[in-house]
């Protein structure tokens, strides 16, 4: 690390969590960020001013006039460009140290594979089961943590799915393939609320990188936001999952 940097990310480093190990770590790190929407603005914003390294953004969709009253990361002068670009010119605007790649089409399978198993963690910050399902068995099988977000309306949700441990479930426990989508266009979403969400996405994959205190592995946190009230439910890992029953502990 240089001078500048120990100067820019001084605030972080001088917490014992965090250290000059931590933020080596950080620097070294590379993350996949599916989705540059909502969830995924704060996410890119807050990991690229903490200095993860090397940030992967992949979404397909191009920014909207509808976009702009949550997806921070965008603005009116870039409506029409790619979300990965705009997100990409705002994330070297913002800490030119961090190296920034687009994947600007639909990840198939083979290609969803090769991305999740080069990242130390992948962030799913995508809109519809389908696609979070997909995520969720390639980060399985190439055993990548992968950090979960989801708000519609005004209730959200962030989990963890770490399947290097083999007791951990995989978002595949959580849901069943059957489940409705919930679209922000057909039901809406208050802004902020994809920011806090966004925000403990971005907080928990920092602490899986530097390796401090208990991330969300295991558990469901739920947010409430009408009455401000958090709930956290336990999350078992499925023995009859048809995605990570195979990794359970004989």
């Amino acid at each position: 690390m240089n001078d500048e940097q120990l100067l820019r990310y001084s605030r972080q480093i001088m917490l014992p969590d965090v250290d000059l190990d931590g933020q080596e770590k950080l620097l070294a790190a590379r993350v996949l960020i599916i989705g540059l929407g909502g969830l995924g603005s704060p996410v890119a914003m807050y990991l690229a001013a903490a200095g993860v390294g090397h940030l992967v953004l992949a979404d397909f969709d191009a920014v909207d006039l509808t976009n702009l009253q949550r997806q921070i990361v965008h603005t009116g002068a870039r409506l029409g460009m790619n979300k990965a670009v705009s997100a990409a010119q705002a994330l070297r605007e913002l800490n030119p140290e961090v190296r920034v790649d687009c994947i600007e089409q639909v990840l198939d399978a083979e290609n969803l594979a090769e991305q999740i198993a080069s990242a130390h963690v992948v962030v799913d910050c995508t809109d519809n089961f389908a696609t979070r399902f997909a995520i969720n068995a390639a980060c399985v099988a190439a055993k990548v943590p992968l950090v979960s977000g989801a708000a519609i309306r005004l209730e959200g949700q962030v989990a963890v799915f770490d399947s290097r441990s083999a007791t951990a479930p995989c978002y595949r426990c959580l849901y069943a393939e059957d489940s409705d989508d919930l679209t922000c266009a057909a039901n809406g979403v208050l802004a902020p609320l994809v920011g806090i969400i966004g925000s403990m996405q971005a907080l928990e994959t920092i602490k899986l990188i530097c390796g401090f205190g208990t991330t969300l592995a295991g558990r469901l946190l739920l947010l409430d936001a009408r009455h401000s009230q958090w709930r956290e439910l336990a999350l078992p890992k499925d023995p009859q999952c048809p995605v990570c029953a195979h990794s359970a502990p004989v």
